[in-house]
C-alpha cells in the first residue's frame, strides 16, 4: 500500500499495466481496463486519506507497551499451503506460525494459541475425509449447521469429529485453549460418532498420513447424543450430561481445556467455562 505515497506511482503503474496486457494478448480475454481503472483509482484516493504506517513496527510498539493483540486466522489447519493435505490447500500459512510471518511479530511474544474448531467436521471443496457422511446423517447435519457456501450455495460436506486431525492442527498450532463451535447442530442425533484412530493396511495409527491415496478407516467410539435444544443455554452446567461428556472426551483425547463452547450463530449464543 505504501508505494501509492510514491512520487513514481503512476509510471510504475502504467509500466505495470502495460505488461499485463502484453501478456493478456494471448489469451481470448475481452474487456475495458477503463471501466476498472476509474474505481481502482477512486480506491486509491481513499488510501491516501488514511494513515499508511509500517505495520510491524506499530504492532510491535502495542506489545512492547503492554497492548494485547489478537490475530485471527482465516482457514483451517489442513489447508495450510505446508502442512495441509496438500494439494488441496490454499497459497499461503493458515497455522499460528503465520501470524509471525503475516505481521511480523517475534514467536517469543505470542502468548496464548486458541483452537477453533466445529462440533463435527466439515470440508469444502476435493481433498481427504475419513469421517465424511454421505447419508441421511450427513446430510441432516449440513441441514442444522446451515452448511451451504454463503455465496455460491455449494453445500459443505460433512462427518463426524475426527480427533486424530484435531490432535494434529493442536500439535502444529501449540493450542493452549479450544473453543468448540456449533455444538447445538448435534442436537438431535441420538448417536454420536467419535473418530479416535485410523486403519490403514490392517494397522491402527493416530497420525495423519502424507500419502492421501491410502484408504483410510476411522475408527469410531460411540456414545449417546441429546435431544435438548441447547440454543438458550449460556452456562456450561446446564448442558445436557451428554453434551458435558462429549466435551470433557475431547478434553481428555487432546489434553487441552474447552473454553468457550458456542450454541448457536448469534454473538451472545456463547457459553464460557472460565
Amino acid at each position: 500500500v505504501g508505494d501509492i505515497l510514491r512520487a513514481d506511482f503512476l509510471q510504475l503503474y502504467r509500466e505495470h499495466t502495460e505488461r499485463h496486457l502484453e501478456i493478456l494478448k494471448n489469451y481470448d480475454f475481452t474487456f475495458s481496463i477503463d471501466e476498472f481503472e476509474k474505481g481502482w483509482f477512486e480506491g486509491i484516493d481513499l488510501l491516501k486519506r488514511l494513515r499508511i504506517e509500517n505495520t510491524e513496527y506499530l504492532i510491535n510498539r502495542l506489545s512492547e507497551s503492554g497492548n494485547r493483540i489478537l490475530a485471527e486466522g482465516a482457514q483451517g489447519t489442513l489447508l495450510d499451503i505446508d502442512f495441509g493435505s496438500y494439494p488441496y490447500v490454499t497459497s499461503s500459512s493458515t497455522i499460528s506460525a503465520g501470524a509471525c510471518s503475516g505481521m511480523g511479530i517475534s514467536p517469543r511474544i505470542i502468548g496464548e494459541i486458541y483452537g477453533i474448531f466445529k462440533a463435527y467436521c466439515t470440508r469444502v471443496g476435493s481433498g481427504p475425509f475419513p469421517t465424511e457422511l454421505e447419508d441421511a446423517t450427513g446430510q441432516k447435519m449440513r441441514d442444522q449447521g446451515y452448511e451451504y457456501g454463503s455465496t455460491t450455495g455449494r453445500p459443505r460436506r460433512c462427518g463426524w469429529l475426527d480427533l486424530p486431525a484435531l490432535k494434529y492442527a493442536i500439535m502444529i498450532n501449540g493450542v493452549t485453549r479450544l473453543f468448540m463451535t456449533k455444538a447445538d447442530v448435534l442436537s438431535g442425533f441420538s448417536k454420536i460418532l467419535v473418530c479416535q484412530a485410523y486403519r490403514i493396511n490392517g494397522k491402527l495409527t493416530n497420525e495423519l498420513p502424507f500419502d492421501h491415496s491410502l484408504e483410510i478407516e476411522p475408527v469410531y467410539t460411540e456414545i449417546d447424543g441429546w435431544s435438548e435444544d441447547i440454543g438458550q443455554i449460556r452456562e456450561y452446567n446446564r448442558f445436557p450430561a451428554k453434551l458435558r461428556s462429549y466435551i470433557e472426551l475431547i478434553e481428555n483425547e487432546t489434553g487441552i481445556p474447552v473454553s468457550i463452547v458456542s450454541v448457536g450463530p448469534d454473538r451472545n449464543a456463547t457459553v464460557y467455562r472460565d
